[in-house]
């Protein structure tokens, strides 16, 4: 997530420059057929561009709307993890009169972020960090989950015995929340906690697995492709065809114009058909690194660090003193 006060222009060029460069192609080709080789059947009518890049307008629209709403939905999501995360705490911590019980449950909880997160972090085939752009823009920071193994961060809170059990499942995550119930049932049976309080924390329990489900939900369930594409296909269609609707509308200035523009009023295609396009092809990249919440880009929703948070925040319930500090943003990046 950007927290600064804004992108500066410079980046969002140097991000976006491949675009550019290839548009200052398509944007010349047709210029020079039209004024060297005298090719003028090329021009086609502005109405046409201008009825295309309406509808192209309309379904980046849509689909940017629909990608931010991800991320809201993610974003949301998480912050229902940090609220749950401190209520689990203060409960564990009141109900049980046994603080090394109470530290187990939490740890184990730390254990179970841990485990969600580097497993939202994994890649997906439609998922945009391996693009060129992005791969560059990664220099401005570092993904967590990708600086770390994550056997090394969970032997901090599980014991052997329970990490050997965890890593060898295909969802780490939703077992160790069985360990969670597993344990809080032995509780119970031993009556060191009350029916009421039985239920209370299986309730909480409960709602992490419900969390996580959403999140996974977000993870594997991509932008629809059919509408991804057509998006795709608009705006590339869009591109190539609005320098050949330029032409003949701006060799009309010719005869309105005196001195060095006069007779090359045409040329004029090359920056605005760039500019023009570069406003359809950057709205439709932000879409794009929008589209997927938890795949490690600059505009993720920062989990590593809302599990950073929660860890303090439950430590600090626990009175320890040896308290982690949250990790600096990166160029007012954080993950």
């Amino acid at each position: 997530m950007y927290i600064g006060k804004s992108y500066r222009l410079s980046e969002f060029l140097i991000w976006t420059r491949k675009s550019i460069y290839r548009l200052l192609l398509l944007g010349t080709i047709p210029v020079i057929l039209y004024v060297l080789f005298d090719i003028k059947w090329i021009a086609i009518p502005w109405t046409v561009v201008a009825l295309l890049g309406t509808a192209t307008a309309f379904i980046v629209g849509f689909k940017n709307t629909q990608t931010y709403g991800r991320t809201a939905d993610a974003q949301h999501v998480w912050t229902h993890i940090i609220n749950s995360s401190r209520s689990w705490a203060l409960i564990v911590r009141d109900f049980l009169n046994n603080p090394e019980k109470t530290k187990s449950l939490i740890y184990r909880h730390f254990a179970w972020l841990t485990i969600l997160r580097f497993q939202l972090r994994e890649s997906r085939e439609w998922e945009s960090t391996n693009k060129s752009h992005n791969e560059e823009y990664q220099k401005y920071y570092t993904i967590p989950e990708r600086e770390s193994e994550i056997e090394a961060e969970l032997k901090k809170y599980l014991p052997p015995s329970e990490l050997e059990y965890i890593l060898s499942k295909k969802n780490p995550a939703v077992q160790l929340l069985g360990l969670q119930s597993k344990a809080v049932r032995e509780l119970f049976q031993s009556e060191e906690i009350v029916l009421l309080q039985f239920t209370e924390i299986q309730k909480a329990v409960r709602e992490f697995v419900n969390c996580q489900g959403r999140c996974e939900e977000i993870k594997d369930s991509p932008y629809p492709r059919q509408y991804a594409i057509i998006n795709t296909f608009l705006v590339k269609l869009f591109c190539f065809m609005l320098p050949f609707g330029m032409l003949k509308e701006l060799d009309k200035l010719n005869e309105s114009v005196e001195g060095l523009m006069k007779g090359n009023m045409v040329w004029l295609a090359v920056p605005f058909s760039v500019l023009i396009s570069w406003m359809y092809t950057a709205l439709g990249q932000v879409g794009e690194s929008t589209e997927n919440p938890f795949e490690g880009s600059a505009n993720d929703v920062p989990i590593s660090q809302f599990c950073e948070i929660i860890e303090i925040d439950l430590r600090e319930m626990l009175d320890e003193k040896d308290i982690p500090v949250l990790t600096p943003a990166k160029h007012d990046i954080i993950l």
